[in-house]
């Protein structure tokens, strides 16, 4: 079976430091790394991809200036595209084989709303594109038959639950590696686990 690594994420503002950040997420970089190494997890993996939030004008999900983020559907200002917050954590060391940036004109949670920018290294600048521009990422798994995922990053309770429950409800065969994840609230991440599992998502 054709299987593929979905690394979701790993951005400096969602780490330590970061304007949204996510305790652990700078573990989670760095135990993603480990994962993956020199030969992609001992060759379990047949290609391996990342996501970017990278927020152009994302309308209302920045909350408005002066006002309190809800943290539902309103966030602080966060991963703009071009910024040093959009950029993926130092210690995020793999290699890829595309990059797929989502959320430039509109909020979005998964990974399947991203489109490629052609570019094969974890770090290397990354140029935005109008939306509808490159290849979207099931359109990219398809073309290299890939049949299951597995999806780490983060955060579990939002950007990677929605990935995976939109990767098992496009008929890819998918796991969530809870180990190389971290999320946001101990409660929403119990609800997000619940929800995946009920999707028939694999949580290992």
């Amino acid at each position: 079976m054709v299987r593929a690594l979905i690394v979701v994420d790993v951005q400096n503002d969602f780490c330590e430091a970061g304007s949204l950040a996510v305790a652990g997420g700078a573990e989670v970089a760095r135990s993603i790394s480990s994962l993956v190494g020199t030969n992609r997890a001992n060759g379990r993996y047949d290609a391996v991809v990342a996501t970017k939030d990278w927020h152009v004008d994302p309308g209302s999900h920045f909350a408005p200036t002066g006002t309190e983020p809800n943290y539902v559907d309103t966030w602080p200002v966060h991963c703009v595209a071009e910024s040093n917050g959009a950029e993926f954590h130092p210690e995020l060391t793999i290699a890829v084989d595309e990059v797929f940036l989502k959320g430039q004109t509109s909020p979005s949670y998964t990974g399947f709303d991203g489109t490629a920018v052609g570019s094969p290294a974890v770090g290397s600048p990354a140029v935005a594109r109008t939306s509808g521009d490159g290849v979207d990422l099931e359109r990219w798994l398809r073309d290299r038959a890939v049949e299951a995922v597995d999806v780490v990053g983060l955060a579990t309770d939002h950007c990677v639950k929605a990935t995976a429950l939109d990767a098992a409800a496009r008929g890819f065969e998918t796991n969530v590696l809870l180990a190389y994840c971290a999320g946001v609230a101990a409660d929403t991440t119990e609800a997000a686990r619940s929800e995946m599992a009920a999707a028939g998502i694999g949580l290992t």
